[in-house]
């Protein structure tokens, strides 16, 4: 596998604007990936690039997902995907600068939010993005959905960023 597909769990970079976002955090987690020369570094792009990577059987699961919550009274993939505002596929975006964008939801468990955040790595002149989840749950449905889905969390955000080198990043404007 190209050094462009590695993979790496990381601390959340102390940049991220969403460190410390909530009293609690009940996950969090961050993973990074190396871009290549030439690649966007534009978070916002990059995040629509990613997710519109999503591996097929991810589609499967927020199938399983929906008909679960929707029993509970949660939003589901298709109320979040049409929800007013300016969005990511499902996500609904918090902010976008230069070197991040924040993305996330608000239900009535949990909060939670992504940062997809570029920056410089090592002295070669690298570009490194790193994608960090943190969530904050209200209720015991809460801390139950996210003690749940948390394995399958991790697996997709690895699986996404992987999917996503491969398929080739986007190229920064004039590359």
């Amino acid at each position: 596998m190209p050094a462009t597909c590695s993979v790496t769990a990381v601390e959340i970079p102390l940049q991220a604007s969403i460190v410390g976002l909530y009293p609690v955090t009940h996950l969090s987690d961050a993973y990074a990936v190396t871009l290549p020369a030439g690649a966007s570094t534009h978070p916002e792009q990059l995040s629509r690039f990613i997710f519109s990577q999503q591996p097929r059987w991810v589609d499967g699961l927020m199938a399983i997902r929906d008909a679960v919550v929707s029993l509970f009274g949660l939003k589901t993939a298709n109320q979040l995907t049409t929800a007013a505002g300016q969005r990511v596929g499902i996500f609904k975006i918090y902010s976008s600068l230069a070197q991040e964008v924040v993305l996330g939801e608000d239900d009535r468990h949990l909060d939670f939010r992504l940062s997809l955040l570029c920056a410089p790595s090592g002295s070669r002149g690298e570009q490194r993005l790193v994608l960090s989840t943190v969530v904050h749950c209200h209720n015991l449905l809460g801390r139950t959905y996210i003690l749940l889905i948390a394995p399958f969390h991790r697996l997709i955000v690895r699986s996404s960023l992987r999917r996503a080198a491969r398929a080739g990043w986007p190229l920064a404007s004039g590359a």
